[in-house]
This record gives C-alpha cells, sequence and structure tokens, in this order.
C-alpha cells in the first residue's frame, strides 16, 4: 500500500496532520452554533393584513382575495400561496421554489401590497411583510411577575425596559408580552348622559382628536438669538382630557367630563398570565435563523442579575422555559457514549491482545475520526444538533472497527516472527479491502438520504453527512495515523512482552495468556465436537456401518 509506505517514510507529515485535525476539529467545536434542530432554509413569506372589526368573511373577500391575486400575477417562482383568515387579520403564506432570490421576491411582494393599497378598503393599513423562518424558534420563556405592580406597570415594563436590554445580545428577539395590558388613557363614556344630551361616541372622538393635534412649531429668531416655540396643544394629564370641549346645547358648553370618565389605565385585556397567583406578563426569546440556542441562553442567564438589580422594587424575573437544556443533555450523551464505547474497546484490546499501546493506538482513531467530521460539518455550514450529534453517536462504535482490525493483524504478523515495519505493510495489505468495502457500503447505505427533498432534507441530511465523513475520516486514519502509531509504539511492546518490568504488563499479560488458552481450548473443543457429528453422520449415512 502506497500511502501506507508513504505514512511510515513521513511520520512527522502524518504527525502534523494529526495535529491539524485535532486543533480546526476543536476550534470548530467551538464556534459551532448549538441548536435543538438543524437550521430549516426552506424560503418562505409571510404577508399579514390587519383591519380592526372587521369579520372573516369581509377579509376574505375585500382584502385577501385582491392580494393573493396580485401575488399570483407578479411574483415570480412561487410554490404555494395559502390562505388564513380571522376576525380583524388575514395572513397569506407563501413559498417559493429552492432556488429563488428571497430578497427580490421580498421586494416584490412589498411593491405589490403598496400598490393594491388603494383597492382596499378606506383605513387599510399597509401589511406586514416577513421572512418565515422554520429555524427561529423560542429558545428561553421569562416571566415578569410582582404583587406591587398593575399588570399595566408590567407590561409596559416588557414592552420597553427589558426589550432594550435583551436586544442588545446578537441573534436574539423577544416577543410582545403575552398578560397584562398596554398602558393607554381610557375615556369610559356613560351612556346615559349621551342619551341626555343627544352625543353619540363618534362626537366623543372627534372631540379628542380635535383636542389633541399635534401642530409644527418653529421659531423666532431675535438678533443673534434663535428661540424655540413649542405649542401646549395635546392634554398631559387626566384632569385636561376631562376639561376637552364637546360640543355645545342651548348655549351651554358641554365637556368630556359631562360624559365620561377618564382613567390612566390600560386597554381591554384580552389575555391572562399568572406566577404563583401573582400577576404576571410572559415573554419568549426567539432565536434569529442560525444562531446559538446555548449561547443566547448563556448570555441572557447571565444578564439577568443585572435586569432584576435594575428592575423595580417587587419586580421577580424567573426563566419558566430553557431549550438549551435539551441541548446540553444531547451533548452529554454523546460525550457519555464516546467515553463508553472508549472504555469498552480498550478492555477488548487489553484483554485479548494484551498491550495497553495497542488499546492506545485504538483509542485515537475516535476523537480524531469525529473531530475531523465536525470539522467538515461547520466548514458546509451545519451546526450542532440532536440530529449531527445523533449521526455521531451513530459513528462512534462503528469507526472503530478500523483501528481495531489493522492493530490486531499486525500483532498477529509480529507474532509470526515479522519485524514490524513488514508486518504493517502485510497487515495494511491484506485488510485494506475488507476495510473499504466496509467503509463504502455503510456510506452507500445512508446516501439516500443525500437525496431527500423538502423538510425531510433539511432535517436528516446532517445526520448522514456526520456518519459519512466520520467513516472516511476512520479510514483515512487507519491507512495513515495507525500504522505510524504501530510503527513507533509496537516495538516497544515487543521488548515488554519478553521480559516485563512493571506489574500491570505482567497481569496484562498473564490474562492475556489466559484467556487464549481458554478460547484455544474451547475451539478446539468445538473442533472435535463437529468432527464427532460428521462421523456420526457419514456412519449413518454409510450401508457398511450397518
Amino acid at each position: 500500500m502506497w500511502i501506507v509506505q508513504y505514512a511510515l517514510n513521513r511520520r512527522y507529515t502524518i504527525g502534523v496532520l494529526a495535529i491539524l485535525i485535532l486543533l480546526f476539529g476543536t476550534l470548530s467545536a467551538r464556534r459551532m452554533p448549538t441548536d435543538i434542530l438543524p437550521e430549516v432554509g426552506i424560503p418562505s413569506i409571510n404577508l399579514v393584513w390587519t383591519y380592526n372589526g372587521l369579520s372573516a368573511a369581509d377579509m376574505a373577500a375585500k382584502i385577501t382575495t385582491f392580494s393573493e391575486a396580485a401575488i399570483l400575477n407578479t411574483v415570480d417562482d412561487l410554490k404555494e400561496v395559502r390562505l388564513e383568515n380571522i376576525n380583524g387579520a388575514s395572513i397569506i403564506r407563501i413559498d417559493f421554489q429552492p432556488n429563488v432570490s428571497l430578497d427580490r421576491a421580498l421586494g416584490q411582494i412589498t411593491a405589490v401590497s403598496q400598490t393594491i393599497l388603494r383597492r382596499m378598503p378606506p383605513g387599510t393599513s399597509p401589511p406586514l411583510v416577513v421572512r418565515n423562518n422554520v429555524s427561529s424558534t423560542p429558545v428561553l420563556q421569562l416571566v415578569l411577575s410582582s404583587d406591587s405592580l398593575t399588570e399595566a406597570q408590567l407590561y409596559d415594563y416588557a414592552r420597553l425596559q427589558l426589550r432594550s436590554q435583551i436586544q442588545t445580545i446578537p441573534g436574539i428577539r423577544m416577543t410582545l408580552p403575552y398578560g397584562g395590558a398596554a398602558r393607554q388613557v381610557m375615556v369610559d363614556l356613560n351612556p346615559s348622559a349621551l342619551q341626555t344630551y343627544g352625543l353619540t361616541p363618534s362626537d366623543i372622538t372627534g372631540a379628542l382628536e380635535r383636542g389633541s393635534p399635534t401642530l409644527p412649531s418653529g421659531s423666532i429668531r431675535e438678533g443673534a438669538r434663535e428661540l424655540q416655540i413649542s405649542l401646549d396643544a395635546s392634554p398631559a394629564t387626566v384632569q385636561e382630557f376631562l376639561d376637552l370641549p364637546v360640543a355645545t346645547r342651548n348655549g351651554i358648553v358641554l365637556y368630556v367630563r359631562d360624559v365620561a370618565s377618564v382613567r390612566d389605565g390600560g386597554a381591554l385585556q384580552t389575555n391572562v398570565a399568572r406566577m404563583d397567583g401573582s400577576s404576571a406578563v410572559s415573554v419568549a426569546l426567539i432565536k434569529l435563523g442560525g444562531a446559538s440556542a446555548v449561547e443566547i441562553v448563556r448570555a441572557v442567564r447571565e444578564r439577568l442579575p443585572e435586569i432584576e438589580a435594575s428592575a423595580p422594587p417587587g419586580m421577580r424575573i424567573a426563566p419558566i422555559f430553557d431549550q438549551s437544556v435539551f441541548v446540553d443533555n444531547a451533548i452529554a450523551s454523546i460525550q457519555h457514549e464516546a467515553v463508553l464505547v472508549g472504555l469498552l474497546v480498550a478492555l477488548v484490546v487489553l484483554v485479548f491482545i494484551g498491550s495497553w499501546r495497542s488499546s492506545l493506538i485504538v483509542l485515537s482513531a475516535i476523537p480524531l475520526a469525529l473531530l475531523a467530521s465536525v470539522a467538515m460539518l461547520d466548514l458546509l455550514g451545519y451546526t450542532f444538533n440532536v440530529m449531527t450529534l445523533g449521526g455521531l453517536a451513530l459513528a462512534i462504535g462503528i469507526l472503530v472497527d478500523n483501528a481495531v482490525v489493522d492493530v490486531e493483524n499486525t500483532n498477529r504478523n509480529i507474532a509470526l516472527g515479522k519485524d514490524v515495519r513488514t508486518a504493517i505493510l502485510d497487515s495494511a495489505r491484506e485488510v485494506v479491502f475488507p476495510e473499504f468495502v466496509s467503509t463504502v457500503s455503510i456510506c452507500i447505505v445512508l446516501t439516500p438520504i443525500l437525496l431527500m427533498t423538502g423538510l425531510s432534507a433539511w432535517v436528516f441530511t446532517p445526520l448522514a453527512l456526520a456518519v459519512i465523513f466520520a467513516m472516511i475520516a476512520s479510514f483515512l486514519l487507519s491507512r495513515t495515523l495507525i500504522p505510524v502509531l504501530c510503527y513507533l509504539l509496537l516495538p516497544a511492546d515487543i521488548r515488554s512482552r519478553e521480559n516485563p518490568r512493571w506489574a500491570p504488563e505482567r497481569l496484562l499479560l498473564g490474562i492475556n495468556h489466559k484467556v487464549e488458552h481458554t478460547l484455544d481450548a474451547l475451539r478446539d473443543r468445538h473442533h472435535a465436537l463437529w468432527c464427532g457429528w460428521a462421523i456420526t453422520a457419514a456412519c449413518w449415512r454409510s450401508p457398511r456401518c450397518w
């Protein structure tokens, strides 16, 4: 085998390559984003229309239908358009072909939505156009609770102060609070007073609009000085809202206080959150695209003490959902499997070969093959997730086969009286074809996964690639690094077998000899038993035995 001969002649080169695999694999493992599932890059855009008070049927007939027709006629590379209408809102999900330019599609949808806005009912707001990323999922959920603060105060703190402290963390987005109510100046109408004075709610609305205008101001220049002018045109307190004029009846001016009460409160609440019986609001922290869920959660938890210290007195902030726990458990499981496989392989090699050096040679293939696979996954832009970690866990049990076969066959050739170099070359020549066939067979079994399309391809491709890269790395290491390690370590192993100096070495050799003698005895007994059965069967069939 030319590659084995090259490895034995260029031992330092092979050592440097192994160190490079160790360095680049470790760096890739440290910088790869970590998440629960692979990133799903299916191109999709959501278009959200809103019109308060409009029924679902009217939303479909007067807004969604026009928007859908304009999208189908204008936007390129469409795959599917789905509609959902509810009271006051409609959601149009547009899926595209895999090769679409999402930026161009986003521009086309935005442009056509602005174009058809004039055909919509009066007062229709421009739609919200957002990219739909399946990988943008909640990674942490925080609950803000208090026994002393109102729900409106909790809502405003979460929406304003907490958002400004959280949003500076890269790769994160915070949702609007769930529970509580946004702080508003609420005008509660008195129906009896309205009927008495012949007023309607529209009159009150018009009075509020007229009484709180936004007027531009200017400046006065006097000599070298320029003075800014500000207009006190909008009410600043609840009392000023009460003093706004509404109408005149029989020469008497009616004010807001005559037909309504005004309070500084919250909007009408549509959802409620409680934490141990206390008023609370909940916010979800969503990771963006390929960001690392573990890094985001770690950054938020590191910032939580500072946020709690600056929060109003009596406020409690506690996480109730943490997705990084699942990822950490998956990584811990992979580490446990790697250690367990390493211990079992080392035990097998120690018992059946009786050499701790051979065990060390075999164990060196496990981390290097895994790190080589991690480096390739990072190079292709994949992340650490349950699927890639599952692929690595699947590969751990089979990637040591090549190294075990090489080391055992090399020891067998040395036992036949060959020198170490000749034993390594002969062993490599004898096992290269079976190892190559087994490696290719495993890769071929996983190849159909690479031909999947759609969501399945995004989810299962990392698993297949993790196994394939690990198996290819294991085969290449068995042709390069394993022969070099055998060349460097097995001569000392031969000397220790001939003259063991340490008690552990003598113990290993004794266990190895006992196991070999036991296996030889079992083999001879099994051979004799089969020979007896063969003779008995031959005599039973032969007429001469009768």
